[in-house]
């Protein structure tokens, strides 16, 4: 209350000074004319001396005028400095202040007087959305020091790039976006923007001598299809939805690109919206469950192992498969979660199989960034009493080249425990042979869309001939994936020693109808065996605590 107070008493002390400089000015032109003539005739010997009231009277005026123009002065400078403090207030208000750039707060209004400017002089307005590509990663590797610095430099770029009168604007982390007039029968005007800034983003940013290579993806929508009475903050904030809308189509057509916004990308964004608000879901309420896919060796007709396979039980969309909610939960950060329930649940389901039947289980890319994934995955596999012989770890081509030295760190781990490693899906991916040799890989698994296709495809057997014989030279194990029938059976067979599954030995099951399938072949351990081995095994485990611990 006190601060607030101040304010109102200067305000008062202005109004009384105000008041005494007008009584003073009033007082001075009443007595100054008489005082100071009277002074002269006195000094000329004509009248005798002023009367000295008077006189002081005078002086007193002059003295309350002097004070009054000093106080004047004051506040013509308080309040150049207010308006100098409002100004610096409004600029980081309205604007980023890392890189100089409009914010999301002001490029609403910004962008509404703009559109209004647009209207008046019968032009549109294009919105662009920038997002980098993998700007995470360059924080995580760099520090996020040097992602500041790449943000400075690519905003002077993107300034540089676009007209002298179009807005651009910072919107959070690694996102911006630009609004700029443009002809309506010259669209193209846009596009040459669009690739400008591609390309000019493109370019390497050296920092320190550190050069780092990134890209960014363009979402693109104009004004003319936006529906609206007034061109508001409103119509500026569905200009910039839409181009959010296909600055997504452009990230998963492939990214470092543009695409125009069209009206079906809404939908589309609707569903996704929606699987992602399933996924989440989901995973809380336990809908995801692990699938087996049984695993043949070729040779003898035995079942060896099975593949865990994840699926979506959603109470609204059926059963859901991993090609549909595994990237998005990857992209919404859940994937490591939703992994870590199914395979406690599938090495809880295999732990009653028969002792010699194996357990492959995929992970992503994601997981594989984590420098405790060995670990963790160790704990849950003594948590649940499982072999870790019995356990293969799939590991993808892609998984590769997001951080080798991480993935090779986790193989190790792994594989000093027991734990089998696979490279999935080869062919598909980059892997050179300098990383089979390299990488302590036990098995090769040739991916399902060569294998589906060597019955009917020359090119498609020759390439699953060669992995064959490759593995074979690196005495790598194979396995074949995709055998959908008799005659890609009889093919494999000729090739050579291998592992197989597919749609040929039975559709993957979920576990209990699993279980029912091993049972009438004898592969089950029975329940009290099983609680008796989980006893011993769990004991052995508390005697060697100890020993670990003083160890």
């Amino acid at each position: 209350m006190a601060r607030s107070a101040k304010p109102e008493q200067g305000d008062k002390r202005d109004f009384i000074t105000f008041g005494i400089a007008i009584a003073a000015i009033i007082l001075f032109v009443g007595t100054a004319g008489q005082v100071l003539a009277q002074t002269v005739k006195n000094v000329l010997g004509q009248a005798p001396a002023p009367d000295p009231l008077l006189l002081n009277a005078v002086i007193l005026n002059v003295a309350l005028i002097i004070l009054v123009w000093r106080r004047y002065r004051e506040l013509t400078a308080e309040i150049e400095q207010r308006r100098e403090a409002e100004a610096l207030a409004r600029r980081l208000a309205e604007t980023d202040p890392l890189t100089g750039c409009l914010n999301r707060r002001s490029l609403s209004a910004a962008g509404a007087a703009l559109l209004q400017a647009a209207a008046g002089e019968r032009r549109l307005v294009a919105a662009m959305m920038l997002d980098l590509d993998h700007f995470k990663a360059i924080n995580d590797l760099n520090g996020h020091k040097v992602g500041d610095q790449v943000l400075v430099e690519l905003a002077r770029r993107i300034r540089g790039v676009m007209p002298a009168d179009a807005l651009v604007a910072r919107l959070g982390g690694d996102e911006f976006a630009c609004f700029m007039r443009f002809d309506a029968r010259s669209r193209e005007a846009v596009d040459r923007h669009a690739a400008a800034l591609l390309k000019a983003i493109s370019a390497p940013v050296v920092i320190d001598g550190l050069e780092i290579d990134i890209s960014t993806s363009i979402g693109i929508a104009a004004s003319d299809g936006l529906e609206g009475a007034s061109l508001d903050e409103c119509l500026s904030q569905a200009l910039v939805h839409r181009a959010d809308i296909a600055m997504y189509q452009a990230k998963k057509a492939g990214r470092a690109q543009f695409a125009w916004f069209e009206p079906a990308m809404e939908n589309e964004l609707r569903f996704r919206n929606e699987l992602e608000v399933g996924i989440r879901n989901g995973v809380r309420e336990g809908h995801f469950k692990p699938y087996y896919e049984r695993q043949i060796d070729l040779a003898t007709g035995d079942l060896i192992g099975f593949e865990m396979l994840a699926r979506w039980e959603s109470p609204d969309m059926g059963l859901v498969g991993p090609d549909i909610f595994i990237p998005i939960a990857e992209e919404m950060g859940i994937i490591s979660e939703m992994s870590d329930r199914l395979v406690e649940q599938a090495l809880a389901d295999a732990a009653g199989w028969s002792e010699h039947l194996t357990l492959s289980i995929n992970v992503s890319p994601v997981q594989l960034r984590d420098p405790w994934f060995a670990q963790k995955l160790l704990q849950r596999l003594h948590a649940a009493h499982f072999p870790p012989q019995r356990l293969e770890v799939e590991i993808t081509e892609s998984c590769l080249h997001e951080n080798l030295e991480v993935v090779r760190t986790v193989i190790a781990s792994l594989k000093n425990q027991g734990v089998k490693i696979s490279l999935d899906d080869f062919g598909t991916g980059y892997s050179s042979l300098s990383q089979l040799r390299s990488l302590p890989f036990d098995r090769i698994k040739i991916d399902r869309s060569f294998v589906s296709g060597v019955d009917g495809d020359e090119n498609a057997a020759t390439i699953v001939e060669s992995i064959v014989q490759l593995g074979q030279g690196l005495n790598l194990p194979i396995t074949a994936e995709g055998v959908e029938n008799e005659a890609i059976l009889g093919l494999l067979r000729g090739m050579g020693e291998m592992k197989a599954q597919g749609y040929h030995y039975g559709r993957p099951a979920d576990a209990a109808a699993t279980r029912d399938w091993l049972a009438s072949q004898d592969l089950v351990v029975p329940a009290a065996e099983l609680e008796a081995l989980t006893a011993d095994e769990a004991a052995r485990a508390a005697e060697t605590e100890p020993a670990r611990r003083t160890g």
